[in-house]
This record gives C-alpha cells, structure tokens and sequence, in this order.
C-alpha cells in the first residue's frame, strides 16, 4: 500500500511542478481556464501562486527521493494542498473562479489526504 501511495504522490508532485510553472509561465491562459478576471494585477498574483506550487510540487518529488527521510516536509505539502483547495473554494465563493475551478480544488484536496496517508505509514512505520 506505501509503495502505490508513494508513486501516486510522485504524480501528484509532477503534476503540481509543471501546473505551476505553466500558471507562473502563462498566468493569463490559466486565469481564463478557471473562468477568472484577467488584469495585469491577477497575472502577477497568480503568477506569484503558480511559483509556489511549483516549489511545493518540486519539494515533494526532493523529499521523496532524497536520501535522508523529511518527514516535515512531507507534512507541510499535505498542508499546502489542504490550504489550496480551501482558497480556491473560497475563490469560488466570491465568484472570483468559475465552477470548474471546483476540479483543481477537489484535486488539491484528495491530494492533501493521499499525502497525509503517506505520512501517517511513514511515521507510524518509524514508531514500531
């Protein structure tokens, strides 16, 4: 079971890296997929978010494969799709997203418990 968690963190991570670097390389394509106001002001803020996720995608995949266990940063990942999902939804709230937005919360949100399974088998292994 750790194994199949660990690999689908792995695509978790990736796909987080590059939907970062795409939303902080092309804000503007990714504000109009979520249905949101394009301005040079949310161009930069979400180019300023999309930099984020790709540093937490990019943080994951380290922390997975690194040689020495980072369970802390494990943890802060889980904690980082948690608070995503939740900003999005809020966006969604005040109509600042479209609907569809809703996917990339429900993805940040079934991302954050995967990775907090993970990191539950992690230390609960080490505990024994």
């Amino acid at each position: 079971m750790k194994k199949y968690l660990r690999l689908i963190i792995i695509l978790i991570g990736i796909l987080t890296a590059v939907s970062g670097l795409m939303q902080m390389l092309f804000p503007a394509f990714v504000l109009k997929l979520v249905g949101a106001e394009i301005t040079n002001t949310t161009k930069h803020f979400f180019a300023i978010v999309g930099m984020f996720m790709f540093l937490f995608g990019g943080l994951i995949l380290h922390a997975l494969y690194s040689i020495q266990d980072n369970k802390a940063a494990i943890l802060w990942c889980a904690l980082q799709k948690f608070g995503a999902s939740i900003a999005v939804a809020i966006g969604i709230a005040h109509h600042l997203f479209a609907w569809m937005a809703g996917l990339v919360a429900l993805f940040d949100f079934i991302s954050g418990i995967i990775i907090l399974l993970y990191f539950k088998s992690i230390y609960t292994y080490e505990v024994r």
